[in-house]
């Protein structure tokens, strides 16, 4: 035990020593970015995304180009396949009924299907929720991991034993392994989750089994709540959620990685397994809990949330860098492409009015309004950029409700991931379909020459 105690602080100490030369030796002059006309981050110099392919997926429109390529600002607005997200969330509303099954239909076959055709795809989901024989026990439980996308990612990858065509890339083989997964997903959460609970928070492993007979939404709630109780107004507020994270376009990180490595011709679950592992960094899918964290850091650090100067003065100081996380920077605003709103934030924020409502969570509501009409200003003048707008965005308004649900942090990234799966597997059907060329941009090397020191010359 000593041994090993000391051979890891060893390895501490040396890396320690050697990112030092690290910080130095992969320093790359921004100027040079200039200079050989490199787009960091795959943007261009207005801030839109470097073009790389073609989608019938969706469109996310949040700007107008003009002839020039000035950015002109427009109101957001979010097409699966063409429609609407505003009107697919509207038809479900009132018509009182679930729609995430119909969005994950209507995003893999590019239309919306007849009630024939949602009931058969929706027992089809259903009769996947089972995880395969012995697939927790040996796989999920022995080893908890503290992220649960961690966990998650690891399983998709470890279905892939479990498939007697793993490597198949025929286009009927990843149908059905995309509805495997999708299928599976809800039970590899509640697992992960409970397993991580046991393990890490020392509470009782309980475990509900998934029923068939409900929809995905109803399931999440009745297997990761330790009662596996829920009603249908959280159930139906928890659909909505999955339906407007379903999907966003090709460019966004993890659906870019979904294509990226699908057009290698490796196999579903490392697809997958990679694109969760993207969307779990806090600059994408994390953002949610993010901002939940930053309300919560609020809370702590200002005596009255009601005094509009005391709020001003906080947020400057996590523009300072001087609270919350460090970073400079205030969760649940702004985003690449929407320039007026987000669409997904605007359906949220109704919702969340009334969430708020019924469960006296007015104050918290108040908070996400403030960030939302007042930090906007507050970021202007402290960077004199009066040009730049900052919307809010879909995590403002979905971490509170997922916090007004009673959904715990650990699982809000992973329903991301959840309603994400929709559209991962349309795009990498679409990559297999038409993209057929192995992706592969260039990197150009700046350092030169450098010539050989034999061994015994070297200080």
């Amino acid at each position: 035990m000593v041994t090993d105690m000391r051979k890891r602080h060893s390895l501490e100490d040396f890396c320690d020593r050697m990112s030092e030369q690290l910080e130095v030796n992969d320093v790359i002059p921004s100027e040079l970015y200039k200079t050989y006309d490199v787009k960091r981050g795959l943007r261009n110099a207005n801030g839109t995304g470097v073009l790389v392919g073609l989608t019938t997926v969706s469109n996310v429109e949040g700007y107008k180009l003009l002839p020039d390529g000035t950015k002109m600002p427009s109101e957001g607005r979010l097409l699966y396949r063409g429609y609407d997200v505003r009107d697919i969330v509207g038809a479900c509303l009132d018509e009182n009924r679930f729609g995430f099954d119909e969005v994950t239909y209507l995003l893999l076959f590019g239309h919306l299907p007849s009630a024939k055709q949602l009931e058969e795809f929706t027992l089809l989901l259903n009769s996947k929720r089972i995880l395969p024989e012995g697939f927790a026990k040996t796989m999920i439980m022995p080893a908890p991991s503290i992220n649960i996308m961690n966990k998650l990612s690891r399983s998709v990858l470890a279905l892939y034993s479990y498939d007697q065509r793993p490597d198949d890339i025929s286009i009927s083989n990843v149908l059905r392994q995309s509805l495997d997964i999708i299928g599976y997903f809800p039970s590899l959460i509640s697992y992960s989750f409970k397993a991580k609970r046991s393990l890490f928070n020392d509470t009782e492993f309980v475990h509900h089994r998934p029923i068939p007979t409900l929809s995905t939404a109803e399931n999440i709630l009745h297997m990761t709540r330790a009662s596996g109780e829920f009603d249908d107004i959280e159930a139906k507020v928890l659909d909505i959620c999955l339906m407007l994270h379903a999907e966003h376009g090709g460019g966004n990180n993890s659906t870019f990685t979904t294509h990226l490595i699908s057009s290698s011709g490796t196999d579903t679950y490392g697809v997958i397994s990679a694109a969760i592992s993207s969307l779990k960094g806090p600059l994408h899918g994390g953002a949610n809990i993010a901002v939940c964290h930053m309300i919560d850091d609020l809370r702590d650090h200002v005596g009255d949330i009601g005094n509009e100067a005391q709020l001003r003065e906080y947020f400057l100081k996590v523009l300072r860098g001087e609270a919350n996380d460090g970073s400079g920077r205030v969760y649940g605003l702004g985003h690449a492409i929407y320039t007026l709103s987000d669409p997904r934030a605007v359906l949220l924020k109704g919702i969340a009015r009334k969430l708020a409502q019924s469960k006296a969570m007015e104050d918290d509501y108040m908070l996400c309004e403030y960030i939302e009409n007042k930090v906007p200003e507050i970021i202007s003048d402290y960077t004199g950029d009066y040009e730049t707008t900052m919307p809010a965005n879909v995590d403002l308004y979905s971490g509170f409700i997922y916090r007004a649900l009673g959904i715990p942090d650990d699982i809000s990234t992973p329903l991301f991931a959840l309603s994400r799966l929709s559209g991962w597997c349309a795009h990498r059907l679409e990559e297999l379909i038409t993209g057929k060329r192995l992706m592969r941009p260039a990197y150009f090397g700046i350092k030169g020459s450098t010539k050989y020191i034999p061994l015994d010359e070297r200080k």
